[in-house]
């Protein structure tokens, strides 16, 4: 089933490039379908991670935020004289430091990951906006005069693809393998199924949460550092509009909502196809705010299929009863 559903994900993806290049041929070039992704992959980037911790029943809605505070801060210490290696270190070191913290509140409180993330969304968000403004980088300016040999990093080719692409196959893999081909992956599956089972089978049910937020936030200072390399500036703000098209990602990539199923290749061309569909509705003369809307309309109808498919036998039961009235 889960083969599948990725095989006709591929298939809408290549439907959809089809469909947008009969409206607007320069989407079937070759090289603007590859290096157009640089303008999106980093939905990808952070859905991979975001479908484990659904996988997981948990759900992690800061990492926008954590993504706009990571890019302030690498622009805060480029400003002040830090050699770039460490400064991206660093902001790597930060992205895990959010995620561990959203764990530990999890963890500690026994709140809905829901609420606590929500919490945290705007903690994070707000310590960006403090340090943009300790470093005058206030409205859409932010941060500039980085190193050409940094900026240049988002544009750099490899194999003839970009850079930031071969950077998502990479993780793609590296998630694929750690979820499908890993203990860690079963562990995964079963504490998302049944939290109880999993703690009777003896298995990390409170370490789990640190392993898989602390990978969102990790994945969300990558981000930060592709989307800082590609704009060429440090802005608080980066991260404001991947939340929504990296949820429907994973969630479109066949994440069940209530946890216990997810699928790392689903996501990734989730990914690719919401990627996509904002890229063409843009190349056709649409403005960003309906594709943002088309994204949110994608997301709902997802988890409405979702939801009818975990109660088909109640639907089939209501259906028969209303028709037999």
């Amino acid at each position: 089933m889960k083969l599948n559903w990725e095989f006709a994900l591929l298939l809408l993806l290549v439907l959809e490039i089809l469909l947008f290049g009969a409206l607007n041929p320069r989407m079937l070039d070759v090289n603007m379908l590859l290096f157009s992704t640089s303008d999106f992959i980093c939905i990808g980037i952070v859905a991979l991670p975001l479908t484990l911790v659904i996988i997981s029943g948990g759900i992690d809605i800061s990492l926008g935020s954590t993504i706009g505070l990571c890019a302030i801060a690498l622009g805060v210490m480029m400003q002040a004289g830090w050699p770039m290696s460490i400064a991206i270190v660093l902001t790597l070191l930060l992205g895990l430091l959010c995620g561990l913290l959203n764990a530990a509140l999890i963890h500690y409180t026994g709140i809905s990951p829901l609420v606590i993330t929500l919490g945290t969304l705007y903690l994070y968000g707000g310590g960006a906006l403090l340090l943009s403004g300790m470093a005058g980088a206030t409205g859409y300016e932010g941060i500039s005069g980085f190193p050409d040999s940094f900026t240049a990093f988002a544009n750099l080719t490899l194999l003839g693809l970009p850079v930031p692409l071969v950077l998502f196959a990479v993780i793609t893999l590296f998630f694929w393998l750690l979820t499908h081909r890993a203990r860690f992956g079963r562990h995964l599956f079963l504490l998302g199924q049944n939290a109880r089972a999993a703690r009777y089978a003896a298995l990390s049910v409170n370490g789990m949460p640190y392993a898989l937020y602390g990978l969102v936030g990790v994945a969300s200072a990558i981000a930060a550092v592709v989307l800082v390399s590609y704009f060429g500036s440090a802005r608080s703000d980066l991260g404001r509009d991947l939340l929504m098209p990296a949820l429907t990602a994973a969630v479109l990539g066949g994440a069940n909502i209530y946890g216990g199923s997810g699928s790392v290749l689903g996501t990734a061309l989730a990914a690719l196809l919401v990627g996509y569909l904002q890229q063409g509705l843009q190349m056709v003369g649409i403005p960003n705010q309906v594709s943002s809307a088309l994204s949110g309309a994608l997301l709902v109808v997802v988890v409405m299929g979702r939801s009818l498919s975990l109660h088909r036998e109640w639907v089939r039961m209501t259906w028969r009863r209303v028709l037999s009235r």
